[in-house]
């Protein structure tokens, strides 16, 4: 891809639920003055109804099926910032598309952190468990090798102001312009 290709393409975070990525991604849109989607805000808006919704009548795999196609379709549109799901790279063909497609970022973050953050949701499904502290263990340990596979930059959000995150990030596109083979 040219230089100009790498300039345009879009810019895809990944992590966990909690990480971040609605609230980094808006605010590095707005810093790099391009379009922002949330995959799953997209997803409820087309659909008309919550993820939850979705969860319950489709299911899982109903839901990862609806999930990928629009990824599929974002990750075709140069120039925006793109805020995937926690799930999203559950499917290998997904994980590739993103890879090939995007400047992948993935918002990394720990267990406990996350469990901080996200300890009061009771909106998302899959912390409708009766060790939700655990559940999220189990998905950091599942999903982190998958975030990484796909990743081109791995970004620690811990405990840091979400600014300093997409100055991070800001810096790592900056480099990828003068060097953008140089992607770990």
């Amino acid at each position: 891809m040219s230089e100009s290709g790498n300039a345009e393409r879009p810019i895809v975070l990944v992590g966990m639920m909690g990480s971040g990525k609605s609230t980094v991604g808006r605010r590095l849109a707005s810093a790099l003055g391009r379009p922002f989607v949330d995959a799953d805000r997209e997803i409820e808006s087309r659909c008309g109804v919550a993820i939850a919704t979705i969860f319950e009548v489709e299911g899982e795999t109903g839901f990862r099926r609806r999930e990928a196609a629009l990824i599929d379709e974002l990750t075709r549109r140069y120039g925006l910032v793109l805020a995937t799901g926690g799930g999203a790279v559950l499917l290998e063909e997904t994980r590739g598309r993103l890879r090939e497609r995007g400047l992948v970022v993935y918002l990394c973050a720990s267990a406990a952190e996350l469990w901080h953050r996200l300890r009061h949701d009771k909106v998302r499904p899959l912390l409708r468990t009766p060790d939700p502290r655990q559940r999220i263990a189990e998905l950091v340990a599942q999903r982190d090798p998958l975030y990484r596979e796909c990743a081109h930059l791995v970004v620690q959000t811990g405990r840091q102001p979400a600014d300093k995150v997409v100055q991070e990030i800001l810096g790592a596109i900056d480099a990828e312009r003068v060097a953008p083979d140089a992607r770990a």
